[in-house]
């Protein structure tokens, strides 16, 4: 692994010694783009490698949630002590086979490791839930044995009344690359086109970006639904899958989807409850508290990355030209999942719905701790017009202790009444997210 042969944990501590933050984080970046790019430190990224290495340094276990293919595995890979650590790959179909055949037998291999075995890592535990009864066991039971637990839904262990440990893991959660993280990398216009999932950051030709994505489809639906049996009727949920994607960021409608793909509205719902249950999306609910009559009630939904949702709806030969309805919609689409992801990074435990009402709809409110509630525009355009502000004046101008802002492509800040007028490089400082 070159630079990274020693661990990310013996960088990070020699980092810390050093005072150079800068090492660590990069040792961090390195391991989920798998190549070795300059850069340096980004606060935010650094604080949640630091959240990890907490964990690890005080002896405490750990859940790591996230979608497949943002490098779960290969980031504790990196972090554990290799010599401290043994891994359970529940991808290995013969070892998953084994272990559903014969509970017992994880807790033998368990027991039978060495004492210098302090870090059990239990890759995909989603798919042998009832190992986390024992998981429970041994760490009551053993002090010197810790555990890390990879999944791609924590709901889904809660669907199932899976044992979440009660307080006894820390929950961490990772997501494709942030802007932070990419620093001098970041590509607005790539990102818009493919997304960022890390491997993507591994190829330079866009086809086989296209391919990756391609597969990326095709393995989610062999592996998270076809072989964990979540859907009965898996051609209604092809079907489903690019209408769904198609709706991306607009408010549902679960009866006219249902119409769609030939079913019910109850069946639509569990379907999208399935996308958020595996990670590959998520709710936006309409804000909860009435400012007007007539407001909307029903929740939109985001799928976790812009390439997959390129992906999906067969657009990835299309390009996204700037000035177009497709591109401001991608552009929001990037820039909601760029807010909602370094809030879970930062901890900052902001709430974040829509505001629509039949004339009305800003795209961000933002419930912030101790803090105005936020209203936020986004718009894609290079000059963004008074008229275009008109709503989130009107509404912010009628919400006592309230803010707005309209994040956008302009290069320079601007105030337009109560608005403020923002280029995406500093929108995330005023939200209250950055460095």
């Amino acid at each position: 692994m070159g630079v990274l042969k020693n661990g990310f944990w013996g960088l990070f501590k020699n980092a810390q010694l050093q005072g150079t933050p800068g090492a660590a984080t990069q040792a961090y970046l390195r391991v989920r783009r798998g190549a070795g790019d300059e850069g340096n430190a980004a606060d935010g990224i650094f604080q949640q490698s630091h959240n990890i290495q907490g964990a690890i340094q005080n002896n405490y276990s750990f859940f790591l949630f996230g979608p497949r293919g943002v490098g779960k595995s290969t980031l504790l890979k990196s972090v554990l002590p290799p010599d401290e650590s043994y891994f359970i790959d529940l991808l290995d179909f013969d070892l998953e086979t084994r272990l559903l055949n014969r509970p017992k037998e994880f807790t033998e291999l368990v027991e039978g490791l060495p004492p210098k075995i302090r870090w059990v890592v239990v890759d995909e535990v989603q798919k042998a839930p009832f190992l986390l009864d024992e998981v429970h066991r041994q760490i009551e039971g053993n002090p010197n044995r810790h555990f890390a637990l990879t999944g791609s839904s924590a709901r889904k262990l809660k669907r199932g009344q899976a044992n979440l440990l009660a307080g006894r893991a820390f929950t961490y959660t990772l997501h494709p690359l942030t802007t932070p993280e990419l620093e001098n990398r970041f590509n607005l216009q790539e990102a818009l086109l493919f997304g960022t999932l890390p491997k993507l950051f591994s190829l330079t030709n866009p086809e086989d970006k296209k391919k990756y994505l391609r597969a990326y489809i095709e393995t989610y639906l062999k592996e998270e639904i076809q072989m964990e049996g979540l859907i009965r009727n898996l051609p209604a949920f092809r079907k489903f899958l690019p209408l769904a994607a198609s709706e991306n960021g607009n408010i549902l409608s679960w009866s006219n989807l249902a119409q769609d793909v030939g079913t019910d509205a109850k069946t639509i719902r569990s379907y999208f409850e399935i996308l958020e249950d595996t990670l590959i999306g998520f709710f936006l609910p309409a804000y909860s508290r009435s400012l007007r009559k007539r407001q909307k009630t029903h929740p939109k939904f985001y799928l976790f990355d812009p390439g997959v949702k390129r992906a999906l709806v067969n657009q990835l030969t299309l390009d996204i030209i700037p000035g177009t309805p497709e591109y401001g919609r991608a552009f929001e689409h990037f820039w909601i999942l760029e807010i909602i992801r370094q809030n879970a990074y930062r901890q900052a435990d902001f709430s974040f719905s829509y505001f629509g009402t039949h004339d009305i709809e800003i795209d961000l409110v933002i419930e912030r701790p101790g803090k105005p509630l936020l209203f936020v525009e986004i718009k894609s355009s290079e000059h963004v017009k008074d008229s275009d502000l008109r709503p989130i004046r009107t509404l912010a101008d009628g919400v006592k202790n309230s803010e707005a802002l309209c994040l956008c492509r302009e290069p320079r800040k601007r105030k337009v009444g109560n608005v403020l007028v923002c280029p995406w490089q500093e929108a995330f400082e005023e939200i209250g997210l950055g460095n």
